[in-house]
């Protein structure tokens, strides 16, 4: 997983509402025994929360503590997942691998970004009247299903 948690996640609560779909997808993992890895983009670069450990309690912890600020390293965060899986796939090459993407897509600098290797869905958390689009076009350029926040069922956000 890669969450974007850059200051402008906050706007009109987006964040805060994806916590209720991240903590059920941390209980799906915890309940299957699945191993999750997990890195921030936030402030000046990315930052791993955990690499390939099994789900657990922590993750719940992690979530409820989980701000947002500073500025938004996604693109160094892409391709540290690109690379995590690649070596995942040399390592397992049997394991089945899924990537999610929580952004609210304001940002630069996406527009040459490669898919990851692994089936990958993009949860869109932009919010608002004005909504630039740049999440969609991100999950086509990655190849990524695509989700809006509004389209989660109100249970999970």
């Amino acid at each position: 997983m890669v969450v974007d948690a850059s200051a402008s996640t906050r706007r009109r609560g987006a964040l805060g509402r994806a916590k209720g779909y991240l903590a059920t997808l941390f209980e799906q993992a915890y309940r299957q025994r699945a191993r999750v890895a997990l890195l921030t983009a936030s402030g000046t670069g990315p930052s791993w929360q955990r690499q390939g450990l099994k789900a657990s309690a922590a993750l719940g912890h992690w979530l409820e503590h989980l701000g947002a600020g500073g500025g938004t390293p996604l693109r160094e965060c892409i391709d540290l997942a690109r690379d995590w899986v690649r070596k995942q796939r040399r390592k397992s090459p049997w394991q089945p691998l899924r990537c999610l993407i929580v952004t609210d897509g304001r940002i630069n600098g996406l527009e040459n970004v490669a898919p990851l290797g692994c089936d990958t869905q993009v949860l869109d958390i932009e919010l608002g009247e004005i909504r630039l689009g740049r999440t969609r076009r991100l999950a086509q350029r990655l190849g990524a299903d695509y989700l809006h926040l509004e389209r989660l069922p109100t249970a999970v956000q």
